[in-house]
């Protein structure tokens, strides 16, 4: 049986390859989708569980949610997000709290970032996956959060 991975964010489907930081486009993490977050209205933004599971780790940037079944996506809000030590993002879930599918778990403004300089882009990664398992939906479609991005089969 498959495993359908929804969208945190809305936006615009981008392939991983053409994510501009080695380390997903390298697919080092493991293999997924990005997208590139709407930016328009400029304001906070709820990034939701893509699966439902556990919030197995939890950072301002990013999150990690692991299945009943061992599957594990993580969730990478903007790139070099990190340096900001939090700031412009609020949990609004905690580690080792089980969520459904399209629970909000951290409120972000991509635009925010975007103006900050940083890439709001964000790559959602089958972690410990095959890329021949995964099916993404394809690069430069919109994408609404909660819609199917990928299948993991």
């Amino acid at each position: 049986m498959s495993l359908t991975v929804q969208s945190p964010v809305s936006g615009v489907v981008v392939a991983l390859s053409d994510v501009p930081d080695p380390v997903f486009s390298g697919k080092i993490v493991g293999p997924g989708v990005a997208v590139t977050p709407d930016t328009a209205d400029g304001g906070e933004v709820s990034a939701l569980a893509p699966i439902s599971g556990t919030i197995s780790k939890i950072h301002p940037h990013a999150y990690v949610i692991t299945n009943d079944d061992g599957h594990s996506i993580l969730v990478h809000l903007g790139l070099d997000t990190v340096s900001l030590g939090g700031n412009g993002f609020t949990l609004l879930a905690d580690e080792g709290q089980r969520v459904d599918a399209g629970s909000p778990v951290i409120s972000w403004s991509p635009a925010q970032i975007a103006s900050g300089g940083l890439n709001p882009i964000v790559p959602v990664i089958a972690l410990e996956g095959d890329d021949s398992d995964l099916e993404p939906m394809s690069p430069d479609r919109a994408v609404a959060a909660g819609e199917t991005l990928m299948t993991w089969a």
